[in-house]
């Protein structure tokens, strides 16, 4: 796989300092915490978060796509939290609160109450989509690891054409007469 094609899944884009990447992972571990209830509260009844919810907004296959978004939930909170895969978990994770905030918005119109909880998620969700898991991290420590692995393969590379262009001692010989 193109190391920078996972650059782009596991690189922060912020200027790193020791203080703001502490602030970022600690945010990251609390988000992704807090979010795993919401999936266990799901499967607790899943005919009745269909029911509730799936059904009323008009999504065909109410219990597939209640599973869907609590295992997204169970699954996409604690990748969050650990940094790992942390983009295309907060992408789940983000798709799953803006259904989360249309179903308050066709309840409840546009009411802060009813909304809160879920647009606060999805502007975690959406950070963490945007900037990554941050340097204490594992996606970082992975970019890391991938990266010295690319580093020793073009060392190796050139070692090898230096050693193809270095002249054995005979050949010197016969070059200089």
């Amino acid at each position: 796989m193109n190391t920078s094609i996972l650059s782009l899944v596991f690189k922060p884009n912020v200027k790193p300092s020791i203080a703001s990447q502490t602030a970022w992972a600690i945010f990251r571990v609390v988000v992704g915490l807090m979010m795993i209830h919401n999936g266990l509260d799901k499967l607790g009844n899943i005919e009745s978060f269909a029911e509730a919810y799936v059904s009323y907004i008009g999504l065909p296959f109410p219990i597939f796509f209640s599973y869907v978004a609590a295992f997204t939930e169970l699954i996409g909170a604690p990748l969050v939290a650990i940094g790992l895969f942390t983009r295309p978990a907060a992408l789940g994770l983000f798709s799953t609160m803006l259904v989360a905030m249309y179903h308050h918005i066709l309840v409840a119109g546009f009411s802060i109450p009813y909304l809160e909880l879920s647009a606060i998620y999805a502007a975690c969700f959406l950070f963490f989509l945007v900037n990554g898991a941050g340097l204490f991290s594992t996606d970082a420590l992975i970019l890391n690891w991938l990266d010295s692995q690319a580093f020793n393969e073009k060392a190796k590379q050139l070692m090898l054409l230096e050693k193809s262009y270095q002249v054995s001692p005979n050949k010197k010989e016969k070059q200089m007469r």
